[in-house]
């Protein structure tokens, strides 16, 4: 299956006015030779040591035979469940991988206790865990590997036998890991968090778990040279022309899985977009969208649909105006990420650094160090907690009337993100308050569980334009976890890291509403009648 880009009306004569312009600069053949130049001179320092993943099919193919003789391994000693523990770009791509090869491979990425704890107790004696980080030092994923060492321990297990490490060469994980004996596959430095989906971050998991990652990279392979020609043809090209270049300007990115084969794509390119051109007061706000969403038949002036179909060429237009891509999934890893470093250049950013990202760290570091007192509610009904970080937003004094309050706020070309810091496996339907919200407000909303989402739109909701409102979800339980050698729990880590984030973007001026529910079940359903 060839790699195929169908654009229309808007994206059509953007594709028509922008793509001469990139063609004539060599920009295709100047990314795939790795030229740092492209995206000007503040930006090529970074770019110089971030352009490894144009080289990530070749530089990968060693590592097949290393993953699948460590997977025929561990299920020789009866180990055939995988684990990972990883953000941001070290969950995002395998998730993908795993999803639409139909393997299980089971994901945290979160540090709400409950679900730390589900992670562990379900067939820890059959489970290896892969940590994957390439800082080395992410403190979600610091904090799952802790819990998880003490817990095969606890069953008579070596941890050396059952952790699998994937990060930088030099990272403190690396050496932390060296010295405790775990396997540790060095990933290339030259490639960024959300670039890395073809390199060892996103092969270990998967393949470990049972995914044909030799035939991803074939996948990929067999499109590289469609991305790297400078020709009008180019998908590269003709899609990051079709997001950005829309005139008038079309700043969110409306994401449609439409009975494609491939699981979750959205979600990975949610990451790589948000991440890669929120800065600077400008970016694409990617929207994962549902065929049904309210915003495909309302459509915004300011949202572009991009439907991700198995064959574009085949498939129905169902509106005028609206981008069709299609391909295998290596080849559409390939094809995101080079129409992102393209796009970075259409709109004058640097899209491989994330400047904004540290500060809800520091934050949640900040509230760990000092353990302030929760401050008290304004309010609370049907057992939801409400906090607002404008007094003025509580003046109705119902639930209701505060989300009212907040979509008040919203500007004409302005959006809702919803980041529920909430233990998803116990409530998933949670996620489903994204088409409530987006029908009660009549904006494009995004929907985040945290903290995964922080390693993601994170980024955007604080470097790009000034224009979101924010509903946060916490939760209050009993359930909690220690994590060993540190002096908080996951229960107290996961508190912060809301609260930090929170804090940081009442700061920058965006409104804030928290709504903490203290019965999964019950206040979910009391949230979705106060969103209607």
């Amino acid at each position: 299956m060839t790699v195929s880009v169908r654009v229309s009306h808007s994206a059509e004569a953007a594709v028509d006015r922008l793509v001469s312009g990139l063609v004539d600069d060599l920009v295709a053949s100047r990314v795939t030779g790795a030229d740092s130049d492209l995206w000007g001179p503040d930006a090529s320092a970074e770019a110089s040591v971030r352009l490894g993943w144009v080289e990530a099919v070749s530089t990968s193919r060693p590592l097949v035979a290393e993953i699948v003789a460590l997977r025929d391994d561990l299920r020789g000693r009866g180990v055939d469940r995988i684990v990972l523990a990883g953000m941001g770009g070290s969950s995002l791509a395998p998730e993908v991988i795993a999803n639409t090869a139909g393997v299980l491979l089971t994901i945290l990425d979160s540090t709400a206790p409950a679900q730390v704890l589900r992670a562990i107790d379900d067939g820890l004696s059959r489970t290896a865990l892969v940590v994957s980080s390439k800082s080395g030092s992410t403190v979600e994923t610091d904090s799952q590997r802790r819990a998880f060492e003490a817990a095969f321990s606890d069953l008579g297990i070596d941890p050396a036998e059952r952790i699998v490490v994937v990060t930088d060469p030099g990272s403190p994980l690396q050496a932390t890991a060296r010295d405790a004996g775990y396997r540790v596959f060095e990933a290339d430095p030259n490639v960024g968090g959300r670039y890395s989906a073809l390199t060892a971050f996103g092969l270990v998991p998967a393949g470990l778990a049972g995914a044909d990652i030799e035939e991803l990279l074939d996948e990929a392979e067999a499109s590289l040279l469609q991305f790297a020609v400078d020709s009008p043809e180019n998908p590269a090209l003709r899609l990051a022309a079709a997001i950005v270049g829309a005139e008038p300007r079309r700043d969110k990115l409306g994401l449609i899985s439409d009975g494609t084969h491939i699981e979750g794509l959205p979600d990975w390119i949610e990451q790589l977009i948000a991440e890669s051109t929120g800065k600077g007061g400008t970016g694409i706000l990617p929207v994962v969208l549902l065929p049904v969403s309210p915003e495909v038949d309302a459509r915004p002036g300011d949202l572009q649909i991009v439907r991700l179909v198995d064959d574009a060429e085949e498939f129905h237009l169902r509106h005028s105006d609206e981008i069709l891509v299609s391909g295998t999934l290596g080849a559409q890893f390939l094809l995101w990420e080079y129409a992102t470093a393209i796009a970075g250049r259409l709109l004058g950013v640097n899209p491989f650094d994330q400047p904004d990202v540290e500060a809800a760290k520091a934050a949640a570091r900040g509230l760990l160090d000092s353990r302030p007192e929760v401050p008290a509610p304004a309010f609370g009904e049907s057992g939801i907690e409400v906090r607002a970080s404008d007094p003025a937003l509580l003046s109705a004094g119902t639930l209701a009337g505060v989300l009212d309050a907040l979509w008040a706020r919203l500007s004409p070309d302005g959006y809702v993100a919803i980041q529920a810091y909430v233990d998803r496996t116990d409530i998933p339907q949670l996620q489903g308050l994204r088409e409530m919200v987006a029908a009660d407000s009549g904006r494009p909303t995004t929907f985040g569980w945290g903290p995964r989402f922080l390693h993601s739109t994170g980024q955007y909701h604080k470097g790009g334009p000034a224009h979101g409102v924010f509903l946060q979800i916490t939760e209050r339980t009993e359930v909690d976890l220690e994590i060993p050698g540190l002096p908080y729990t996951f229960g107290q880590l996961i508190e912060a890291q809301a609260a930090g984030d929170a804090s940081v973007l009442s700061a920058l001026g965006r409104p804030v509403v928290t709504l903490t529910i203290t019965d999964a079940v019950d206040d979910v359903l009391a949230l979705f009648e106060a969103a209607q």
